[in-house]
């Protein structure tokens, strides 16, 4: 499927790039015409002042390279190769065209209108093969030629000067188109290689990326095996004890069975709440009532460590979250920052809206976190404690994210460790009149 799409990007580009050659060429037609149309005026003593007939001319051809120009910049259809190649055909024998009826109304043997022969020789050399340039570089030269032949038929006697003049323009539309065609076929060249190049990157990507999957799932169901068996263990071994026990010793070994059956149950939900996460329901709430059921919550666990946690938050602003979520999630990141911290110590807990979104940051007084747990704080099942899943602060960044933010720890030193969380959590005043009237 990568693959694909790298394929389809790179037709995307190369029909981008014809797009902008036509273009270019487009607009260099129309900026030589205006140029040719100055000189004609400034040099009007030896060419005469323009005709009505050369100016209609000049204006028809406005008009038309006018339109391609609008077509080309305003266009839906994909522009393909065949479709850069018939409107450059068209384009180059419009332009012999032009060229010969600009010269025949003007005629005079110097008519600079034959430097627009110029412009379908690059052309051929852009789109075309070295046949159709060599083909349209003879054309080029063959009709300066015809010219001087038919001028001087009309006004003799022939000039070799002028011959001459006809002859080094020739040489230099025949080295121009095909140095053209050189540079433009070594340019193609080394973009199809760039282009092989990149497919295989992106083969080599998708291959990474699936087996970077594979080791994740693999690292995740050994997570959850070891999670699972030693529960499961003390349960056949509690269960296995209590057929032989005595009636206190049983009671007790189904005590510890219930306890681990329960510690299954905990982890199952955990799991399932990391690998689907909800959609968030979201709804206006108070984020001061919300950081302080989860400072209730906590309570107990700081009244057995002596831990305090101090909430900063301004109890009238109103946030758009699924409360349940955030709950969870700030609930997690408060008790990990209790857990942190041995003996007496502060968790806090701020929150503000900064550039839109909603930033809670919870830092504790504990010790910084050793750099070789950094890098896999947010791993599920990876856990520094004697117990618990692993999953607590997996989840929360889960909800974060879903939440439009993220989770991360913005500052890890001693005594200062803040884990910050954004959300996007903007409330409209709508909303807010809506919670308030309720």
């Amino acid at each position: 499927m990568d693959t694909e799409h790298s394929s389809v990007n790179i037709s995307l580009s190369v029909a981008e790039a014809l797009r902008k050659q036509q273009t270019a060429f487009c607009v260099l037609t129309l900026f030589v015409l205006a140029m040719l149309l100055l000189l004609h005026a400034l040099f009007a003593f030896v060419l005469g002042e323009p005709s009505t007939p050369v100016l209609v001319v000049l204006g028809v051809s406005f008009g038309i390279r006018l339109i391609e120009l609008t077509w080309l910049q305003g266009t839906r259809r994909p522009f393909t190769a065949q479709i850069a190649r018939a409107d450059g055909i068209g384009s180059i024998l419009m332009l012999f065209l032009l060229a010969g009826l600009l010269a025949w109304l003007t005629n005079h043997d110097h008519s600079p209108y034959q430097v627009l022969l110029a412009i379908p020789v690059l052309q051929a050399a852009f789109l075309l093969g070295l046949t159709a340039t060599v083909l349209t570089i003879i054309a080029a030269d063959g009709a300066i030629f015809l010219w001087l032949w038919h001028y001087f038929a009309l006004h003799p006697p022939a000039s070799g000067a002028e011959y001459l003049e006809g002859g080094m323009l020739a040489v230099v539309y025949a080295l121009m188109g095909l140095l053209a065609w050189f540079l433009v076929s070594q340019l193609r060249a080394n973009q199809e290689r760039l282009a092989g190049t990149l497919a295989d990157l992106q083969v080599a990507r998708a291959r990474l990326v699936n087996e970077e999957k594979l080791a994740a799932v693999g690292r995740l169901a050994s997570g959850i095996a070891h999670e699972i068996r030693n529960p499961v263990a003390m349960i056949v071994s509690a269960l296995s004890t209590a057929t032989d026990a005595v009636n206190g010793d049983r009671e007790e070994m189904f005590a510890i069975a219930s306890r681990q059956a329960g510690r299954l149950e905990a982890l199952t939900n955990d799991f399932l709440t990391y690998a689907k996460p909800t959609v968030p329901r979201r709804s206006p709430v108070l984020l001061g009532d919300l950081l302080s059921a989860v400072e209730a919550v906590s309570r107990i666990r700081r009244a057995e460590g002596g831990v305090q946690v101090q909430c900063r938050v301004a109890d009238d602003q109103w946030v758009l979250v699924d409360g349940s979520q955030i709950e969870g999630a700030l609930l997690n990141l408060v008790l990990n920052a209790m857990d942190a911290i041995s003996g007496a110590g502060t968790v806090t807990v701020t929150g503000e809206f900064v550039d839109g979104q909603l930033r809670i940051e919870v830092e504790n007084s504990g010790p910084a976190i050793p750099a070789a747990a950094m890098d896999r704080i947010f791993e599920p099942f990876f856990t520094t404690k004697s117990a618990g899943t692993g999953l607590g602060l997996a989840i929360a960044r889960s909800v974060a994210k879903a939440h439009g933010g993220d989770l991360w720890v913005s500052r890890n030193e001693d005594g200062h460790v803040i884990f910050t969380m954004t959300l996007d959590a903007q409330v409209s005043g709508v909303e807010e009149r809506e919670a308030i009237h309720g």
